[in-house]
């Protein structure tokens, strides 16, 4: 059914794509992954709202399996047409996109609106990233072997979510190689009165090394917690501290105060 020309062939849908449409409405809200050696974003998430701004969880569970693939498509779609409408096109940041595993049946096929949307509102395609949620079991790693090396053939960087928690594990990064790991905030919280999650994290840092992965430090929130991490050699980081996920607008990420401590 599908040919390697997924992205000049014309608008033609699968089983997949006919049922299970998502139309309810539903928005974006984008938090920043700093480079806090850079002091610059390196990349936005794209964390789903509800029209009125309603949270995560509120939305998703309404999704039930039915839904999943055409939430999944709603999602991306939503992501990258707000980012571009919010100005990021004109930063050097990448766009960051959870997507789930088990909502991909055939990654070529699937990615085709993605490409569509992107090039309908001018986004670069090398700017984006997709995350692979940790909120379902990987019930197959030769599908999502399959996804993330179609995805790096076409020039995209996939990241693991919540690393080092529920379904995200050594498995996968064996398994998968990624680009990006994002270590879970379970090994960041109070890590700075924690000599066994510094352990962790430190030893984290040095594998990511050895592997050529990029690791960011996922729900940081207090200045204690930052400066632990940047003396671990952590880079990369996210949370509250910086910047709250910022809905219908692009925060800016806060250095003042604490990037020279």
């Amino acid at each position: 059914m599908e040919t390697d020309d997924t992205r000049t062939r014309p608008e033609a849908e699968c089983g997949h794509c006919r049922r299970g449409a998502y139309d309810f409405p539903l928005t974006m809200a984008f938090q920043p992954i700093v480079d806090i050696a850079r002091q610059e974003v390196f990349a936005y998430e794209a964390l789903v709202r509800g029209p009125n701004g309603e949270t995560a969880g509120s939305v998703i569970a309404a999704v039930t399996e039915t839904l999943l693939y055409g939430f999944d498509q709603a999602c991306r779609i939503t992501a990258i047409e707000q980012a571009t409408a919010l100005g990021l096109v004109g930063t050097s940041a990448a766009l960051s996109i959870n997507f789930m595993p088990n909502a991909v049946y055939e990654p070529k096929a699937c990615i085709r609106k993605t490409l569509e949307t992107a090039a309908r509102v001018g986004f670069p395609t090398d700017r984006l990233i997709f995350e692979i949620t940790e909120g379902e079991a990987v019930t197959d790693p030769a599908h999502l072997a399959r996804i993330v090396t179609a995805y790096r053939a076409m020039g995209f960087r996939t990241a693991i979510d919540d690393f080092g928690a529920g379904h995200s594990n050594l498995n996968l990064l064996a398994q998968f190689r990624p680009d990006i790991i994002k270590l879970d905030m379970v090994l960041i919280r109070d890590i700075d009165r924690d000599k066994v999650r510094q352990s962790l994290v430190r030893h984290c840092v040095g594998l990511c090394d050895d592997l050529g992965i990029l690791m960011v430090a996922e729900g940081i929130e207090t200045l204690a917690e930052y400066q632990t991490l940047r003396g671990l050699g952590v880079q990369f980081i996210q949370g509250y501290l910086l910047a709250k996920p910022g809905w219908r607008r692009l925060p800016e990420a806060q250095f003042t105060d604490f990037t020279t401590v």
